[in-house]
């Protein structure tokens, strides 16, 4: 049996999120910038010959059919390989925050697994099994901070400057659903332009969810204003729970009001694991 561990899973933040439009099968259409930042779960793969897929929590508990394991069997149905896997999983990225710990752990899943079982596959094979999954995945098997539109499948890359910022999950969690199917929600934004973007990266456009979560979530509200206070300029990533801020070199924040996970992270230029596959596309 061979094994990879300490296999990195990053978390991402949206720059910005817009909502431009809604498809006839109620899909919504937007636009955001996507980026990596050094928020990681760990994964622990170990191959094996029985063709079962097994997952070990290591922190805390996920589902049994989390997108770990469905990313998996994914791939191992589509290269009708009859190699198993072994998982072992530490959780650090919070669930339910818009950062995309699932995601990126499917991604990472889909990554490790093609080099362990000696697939060897580009990206444009394993990024039809990503976007079944879930529409943040190709972002990480593509592997750069990229600027998204569609549902999530067109992507184009991003540089971005170095810079950090901090990260704070409140306790209570938001499901997508219910965001996204409030009659509030701004659904009609006008289009950008990266180069639009590319002015003020960092300061750019707003997240179209985040009034719809404040008002659901009171907690949001309350981590928006204490970073406020410090003169940043926070906003929400993806459908909440989590926000940020870009963090000047030199300042220091107080404790913060709540009981709330809070981290200082730095952006990545490039996933972890992107040299383990051909990105031929």
């Amino acid at each position: 049996m061979s094994s990879l561990t300490h296999v990195l899973a990053p978390a991402k933040l949206n720059l910005f999120l817009h909502i431009t439009g809604r498809r006839p099968d109620g899909y919504h259409l937007l636009q955001s910038a996507f980026m990596l930042i050094d928020w990681c779960d760990t994964l622990h793969f170990e191959s094996t010959h029985h063709g079962g897929i097994e997952r070990e929590d290591l922190t805390s508990a996920l589902p049994a059919d989390d997108l770990i394991t469905r990313a998996a069997r994914s791939l191992q149905t589509a290269s009708a390989t009859t190699m198993g896997a072994h998982i072992a999983v530490e959780k650090s990225i919070p669930a339910q925050a818009g950062m995309g710990g699932g995601s990126s752990d499917a991604a990472t899943t889909l990554l490790a697994l093609n080099r362990l079982w000696g697939l060897n596959w580009p990206v444009s094979k394993l990024l039809p099994l990503g976007l079944a999954l879930g529409a943040d995945v190709p972002f990480f098997l593509h592997g750069h901070n990229a600027w998204v539109e569609g549902i999530g499948e067109k992507i184009t890359p991003l540089e971005l400057p170095k810079a950090r910022f901090v990260v704070i999950r409140v306790n209570a969690g938001l499901e997508t659903a219910r965001i996204f199917n409030a009659p509030t929600l701004e659904r009609a934004t006008r289009a950008a332009t990266i180069s639009d973007f590319a002015v003020a990266p960092f300061d750019f456009g707003r997240n179209d969810l985040q009034p719809v979560a404040q008002a659901l979530c009171p907690e949001i509200d309350q981590a928006l204003q204490w970073l406020s206070s410090f003169g940043l300029s926070p906003r929400m990533t993806g459908s909440g729970s989590a926000v940020f801020a870009k963090l000047p070199d030199g300042l220091s924040l107080d404790a913060p009001p709540g009981d709330w996970q809070i981290r200082v992270c730095s952006n990545m230029a490039v996933h972890p694991l992107g040299g383990w596959v051909v990105n031929d596309v």
